[in-house]
């Protein structure tokens, strides 16, 4: 079932026996921070644990719950499409690389959560305690202040995402959209040929190779292989999915497609990792 929101933006308060424990999907955008308490968040197909001062990204392709452990006191703000369109001209371009919404719906946050280090950790409490402080307003989204609070909390997103992927980091804007790009696609291999990456960003398919290597320092071949594994790594460890399933996700033709590919990326048969 999915749950509807009609106003742009909404910020809420939910704890305890409020906070809704069966899977569900919504038709809008939702950022949770967790203020107190502990547990396990079900994000599609991973089960990520929680404690306070995590931060989660929500877009309504996913489908997700909390299952809480201690007692928990989450600050949610949801949003749809029409907070940041109407508001697309406040949106400064230098130094955007990813869009919030491409942000919610990046493929490496829905797998594994976002560490923030200090200061990076108390930014982010101190702007969410002045996103629910200014709460009161009578038309929140059209306020300016908490419009800018909010896209503050995108660049300490970004931040966070860099340090998680290397090749993230201090890469100028164009290169982190083609890494974005990759990112987005990884289930899809045909999205990711060469020929279909190099149309998209305008490059020659004849040179996207040489390119590639020389603006990342490593192969496109090694790093499309490199984050496909660390993926299906991550799908393994969860173990809320089957090797039939992780297969079909990442599109290859059966386990034993999967099963040679991986034996052939780590040395380790699929079955068995986790275990040795």
């Amino acid at each position: 079932m999915k749950k509807k929101q009609f106003a742009p933006l909404l910020i809420c308060d939910v704890e305890g026996t409020d906070i809704t424990q069966s899977r569900h999907s919504h038709t809008y955008y939702e950022i949770i921070y967790v203020q107190k308490g502990s547990g396990t968040h079900i994000l599609n197909q991973n089960c990520i644990p929680y404690k306070a001062g995590d931060l989660f990204l929500i877009c309504p392709e996913d489908e997700h719950c909390l299952d809480y452990k201690k007692y928990t006191h989450v600050t949610l703000i949801k949003f749809t499409d029409e907070f940041f369109s109407s508001n697309n001209q406040s949106i400064p371009h230098v130094g955007i690389v990813f869009s919030p919404q491409d942000l919610m719906r990046h493929k490496l946050l829905k797998e594994i959560k976002l560490t923030f280090d200090e200061p990076f950790k108390t930014i982010l409490r101190g702007t969410i305690d002045n996103i629910t402080a200014y709460n009161e307003s009578t038309d929140i989204a059209t306020c300016p202040y908490i419009f800018y609070q909010i896209l503050s909390l995108f660049g300490l997103i970004t931040q966070a995402l860099g340090r998680i992927d290397s090749q993230l980091v201090n890469c100028p804007p164009g290169k982190q959209e083609l890494i974005s790009y990759i990112h987005q696609h990884i289930y899809e291999p045909e999205n990711i040929l060469i020929k279909k990456v190099a149309a998209h960003f305008n490059i020659a398919t004849s040179y996207f190779s040489a390119w590639f290597k020389r603006n990342f320092d490593i192969s496109y071949r090694d790093y499309i292989n490199g984050y496909r594994v660390k993926l299906i790594e991550i799908r393994i460890s969860n173990k809320t999915s089957t090797l039939s399933q992780i297969a079909e996700e990442f599109g290859f033709t059966d386990v034993s497609h999967l099963s040679n590919y991986f034996k052939k990326q780590t040395n380790i048969n699929a079955s068995h990792y986790g275990r040795v």
